[in-house]
């Protein structure tokens, strides 16, 4: 008769530390996952949406400030040990809860604002395990950009823990969106002309769930021993 089979090993920070910098690494649910980097449309989007909301709520040029605007940074989010490592395209700290960043190279504390930008190989996980484990932590407030079809969804948390979404914009609308509703945001600047057409075929992640070694059933490790005999 068999061993029972072990349980799947949780991924932890050395298994992150051990993709290649090429590849961008997160932790859910005890599953690493590892995705490319973002394609320049992707990366362009961010790095505007960045530079337009970081003046007047970072930097309080233009806006009423009160905020910390981060691009990418590393949230490791849930009970200790058993924490999710999640990297969102951006994030943003109200100064009242975070008036001094932290000295470690990542944030434990929930972001009030994070903005995902998707692509065809992180959207699934990004509309549902990270919107989840973001709504488990109770942030206030997430966006969803896709810089392909030119849209901006804006979610708020409801009291009963799900999104409620406020509004979906798109192409060259001048929204004001919460939470940073207190300016004015143009939308045809976070898009890109694009050399060809983009192909936005879903492509799954590379979701590498860590494992101890097989063991073997004791019937197979007589048999292993009797050959070597």
């Amino acid at each position: 008769m068999g061993l029972p089979a072990e349980k799947p090993r949780r991924a932890t920070l050395s298994d992150l530390e051990a993709v290649p910098e090429h590849m961008v690494a997160e932790i859910f649910g005890g599953v690493l996952h590892v995705f490319p980097r973002p394609s320049p449309p992707h990366a362009h989007a961010a790095s505007i949406l960045g530079m337009d909301i970081g003046g007047p709520f970072d930097r309080g040029r233009g806006g009423p400030g009160g905020w910390r605007i981060v691009d990418e940074p590393e949230l490791h989010l849930g009970r200790r040990g058993k924490e999710d490592v999640l990297i969102p395209d951006l994030a943003g700290w109200r100064l009242s809860r975070m008036p001094r960043l932290p000295v470690t190279a990542y944030f434990s504390l929930a972001p009030d604002w994070v903005c995902e930008v998707l692509s065809p190989s992180t959207e699934t996980v990004d509309r549902s395990e990270k919107m989840a484990i973001y709504a488990r932590e109770k942030v206030s407030h997430a966006w969803l950009v896709h810089p392909f079809r030119r849209m901006l969804e804006v979610y708020r948390l409801g009291p009963d823990g799900l999104w409620i979404m406020l509004g979906v914009y798109s192409k060259d609308q001048v929204v004001r969106a919460e939470p940073f509703d207190a300016v004015e945001l143009h939308l045809s600047s976070l898009w890109t002309d694009l050399e060809g057409e983009p192909d936005e075929t879903p492509v799954p992640p590379l979701t590498l769930r860590v494992k101890r070694p097989k063991t073997l059933s004791r019937d197979a490790q007589k048999k292993g021993r009797g050959k070597k005999a």
